[in-house]
């Protein structure tokens, strides 16, 4: 590998341009454990622009890993809804309790690891960021910031044990280790707004001079990746059944697997091949005249489904499930793939 970049710059550039959000503590304050582990959370997978408001209502209602640990789940799982993976909400709420039981965070790694939903990396972000450990988270952002640097060309999935080596080879600069917390988060901020994934700032990049893929010529294409495998097609029809009180039925999926515990509209299980209208009927929740709503397509991370709302009305619901009005939907726990059905079943009644 090439000499390591000097953490000194790095960090000289993020006291300049430290970006200001709102799980950060300000320069000089004592970075609270509960935001900093409740963002790492929400931004697997997400975004930081779709994140903000999430986590801003989120701790709104939930200003304390306390306060979170003593909501019900279903409460939690309503206040995730729209950000996808939601194991990550159920794992949220078990660690928050267990960190409340406990009476605070762990102040190590190894405590940090063990408790519900937290891997490595987390670990290793709250450890740095909130208790000034000297570790270094590697997400996405510090992965491909390690490819260009050390010009690491060996394709992804495969280069992760060398993009962490890398990293912790960054870590061990005295600078890096005389301030860890800032060190990691000035290592996320190069990577999202400098060391961008298609067309890397260079020219404005604090490690310019250290950098070993950008002296070859290779940085835009670095971290390689091997070609996506198509994902397989599954299929599905749900049921958007309203009564003349104005509520809709609603059932909840079952604790485990995916989506556990969010609300939806009853329907049928999702399989391989399309459902005729004969046999999603066979699933519907009521005996009604049912129409066709529309169609909703929403991707996985393994699948992509393909969704048939069919749409009904009676003078009243009863049977099995959740009679939710129709004013409150906003209260329940739908995931996103249940939002569009919702939505096309309004737009098609309308």
């Amino acid at each position: 590998m090439s000499a390591i970049a000097p953490a000194d710059i790095l960090l000289h550039w993020y006291d300049r341009h430290r970006r200001t959000l709102p799980w950060r503590a300000a320069p000089g304050e004592t970075p609270d454990p509960y935001r900093v582990w409740l963002s790492e959370i929400m931004l697997q997978q997400t975004t930081v622009v779709a994140v903000i408001p999430y986590y801003e209502r989120f701790v709104s209602r939930f200003p304390t890993v306390e306060a979170l640990a003593a909501a019900p789940l279903d409460a939690v799982l309503s206040a995730w809804a729209g950000l996808g993976y939601y194991a990550r909400a159920r794992n949220l709420h078990a660690c928050a309790r267990a960190v409340a039981a406990a009476g605070g965070f762990p102040r190590d790694l190894v405590g940090l690891q063990a408790l519900p939903g937290i891997g490595a990396y987390t670990a290793a972000a709250v450890g740095a960021i909130a208790f000034g450990l000297p570790a270094v988270p590697v997400d996405g952002n510090v992965e491909r910031v390690a490819a260009r640097l050390f010009a690491i060309e060996q394709p992804l999935p495969a280069a992760r044990p060398a993009l962490r080596q890398a990293a912790a080879r960054l870590g061990e600069d005295p600078a890096a280790r005389a301030r860890p917390s800032d060190f990691a988060q000035a290592l996320f901020d190069l990577g999202a707004s400098v060391c961008t994934p298609a067309a890397p700032g260079c020219a404005v990049c604090p490690w310019i001079e250290s950098c070993a893929a950008r002296r070859m010529g290779i940085q835009a294409s670095l971290p390689r990746k091997l070609p996506k495998k198509a994902r397989p097609v599954r299929y599905g029809v749900h049921f958007w059944l309203t009564d003349d009180r104005k509520r809709v039925l609603l059932r909840t999926r079952p604790a485990e697997g995916l989506l556990g515990g969010m609300t939806e509209l009853p329907g049928t299980a999702w399989r391989d091949t399309p459902w005729t209208v004969a046999e999603a009927l066979a699933d519907a929740p009521v005996q009604a005249e049912w129409r066709g709503a529309g169609q909703v397509r929403h991707g996985f991370t393994h699948f992509e489904l393909i969704i048939d709302v069919l749409a009904a009305h009676v003078p009243e619901i009863s049977g099995k499930g959740i009679a939710q009005p129709l004013d409150a939907l906003e209260d329940a726990a739908l995931p996103s793939v249940m939002w569009k059905c919702v939505r096309m079943a309004i737009e098609t009644r309308e």
